[in-house]
């Protein structure tokens, strides 16, 4: 379903990713509309300015201001796809939007810095940790989300890393947030990647800012850990939403000859999983890393074993549909005989979704807060 996004800019058709049959969400929110007025009708930057934007979730910032050729960052695959999709939708040439991901920087003299603020506090400030220094000492620095995604420490953390900041008066409950560079700011040490030990190991776990539980092993995990698959007839395996990549590492050490690949659309995941696997084994074992939506593309029958703890969410976003896409696409990738074991909290009911898909399902092990389930291919 596309929806239609009216802007000073222009009238546009936006769809959000992955699609859905019945979307009922739409591919902006207020504060991308807030936005794009004030640079319509109060600050119109020039036509050679430079603009980057940042973690714009379907493209409508960016599909918006297609005008000026702006940056666009973001640590979401899905995320650039969405504004790829929707650039091409609207008859836009795509190369008129340069897409970044979260690790890689635009070029110095940065006019207006436009940031949708995340969900993940840490990521925002990396994110200003490494592009202060590419700000014009003029530049423009706006924060824009919904009241409710916008604590006090968003506004601190601006304060910090970039300068003084103002708000705007909220409108369709969203809020603008203007900061101003202040020059002679000396900014602290930039905090990520962080390491931490893995317990029961001798590994440093490294984790880039935008990856879940950056400080230490989850709870799902460590018990995911202590569950997983130990049939010795698989060679390929696949750890789905892999975060840190943890879940692969240990199958490598379980299963010396087999191939591990590792997916997520997290760049961020991805580079951090890659990482610890490089420290761990030193090019000793076998592994491919893949930032994709799910598993799509994927060769058919290709893998032995799947192993995913699914996200309920996307963005702010709360829902199953990323982890029915995991399942369906789980049951393609797999071989006949082939395993998937999924952990998630009990009151999600996945067993439902994969009696359904795989005709059979089997509890692996539970406690009071989690599940974990296999099914098999047949």
């Amino acid at each position: 379903m596309q929806g239609i996004f009216e802007v000073p800019q222009g009238r546009f058709r936006l769809k959000r990713l992955p699609e859905r049959k019945h979307e009922s969400l739409q591919a902006w929110d207020a504060a991308d509309e807030y936005l794009l007025h004030y640079l319509a009708h109060e600050d119109t930057p020039a036509h050679d300015a430079s603009i980057v934007i940042l973690n714009d979730s379907f493209g409508a910032l960016a599909v918006a201001l297609h005008a000026y050729r702006p940056v666009a960052q973001s640590d979401s695959f899905l995320s650039q796809q969405a504004t790829l999709a929707n650039m091409r939708a609207n008859r836009l040439e795509p190369n008129r939007v340069g897409l970044l991901d979260s690790l890689s920087l635009p070029e110095a003299g940065i006019d207006y810095l436009l940031v949708k603020v995340p969900k993940t506090l840490a990521l925002l400030e990396y994110q200003l940790h490494t592009l202060r220094p590419l700000l014009k000492p003029d530049a423009n620095i706006i924060a824009a989300g919904m009241v409710k995604n916008l604590p006090a420490t968003v506004w601190k953390t601006l304060e910090r890393l970039i300068g003084p900041t103002r708000p705007s008066q909220a409108i369709k409950k969203a809020r603008l947030i203007f900061a101003q560079l202040e020059q002679n700011w000396v900014l602290p040490p930039n905090p990520y990647p962080v390491r931490y030990q893995l317990e029961n190991s001798d590994w440093q776990i490294c984790n880039h800012a935008n990856v879940f539980s950056r400080d230490s092993l989850d709870i799902g995990t460590r018990f995911l850990l202590q569950h997983l698959p130990q049939d010795s007839r698989y060679r390929d395996f696949i750890d789905l939403g892999c975060g840190n990549g943890v879940v692969g590492l240990m199958l490598a050490k379980q299963f010396p000859d087999a191939n591990i690949r590792f997916v997520d659309e997290s760049f961020m995941a991805v580079a951090s999983a890659r990482e610890n696997f490089e420290a761990a084994f030193a090019g000793q074992h076998k592994a491919e890393f893949n930032v994709a939506d799910c598993l799509s593309g994927f060769e058919p029958d290709s893998a032995d074993c799947i192993v995913c703890n699914p996200p309920f969410h996307q963005q702010y976003a709360i829902g199953d549909h990323i982890a029915w896409q995991m399942f369906q696409q789980a049951h393609q990738v797999l071989r006949k005989g082939g395993e998937l074991r999924i952990i998630g909290n009990r009151h999600l009911n996945y067993h439902l979704s994969l009696k359904k898909l795989f005709g059979n399902w089997e509890t692996v092990a539970g406690n009071a807060k989690f599940v974990i389930i296999k099914a098999f291919k047949r």
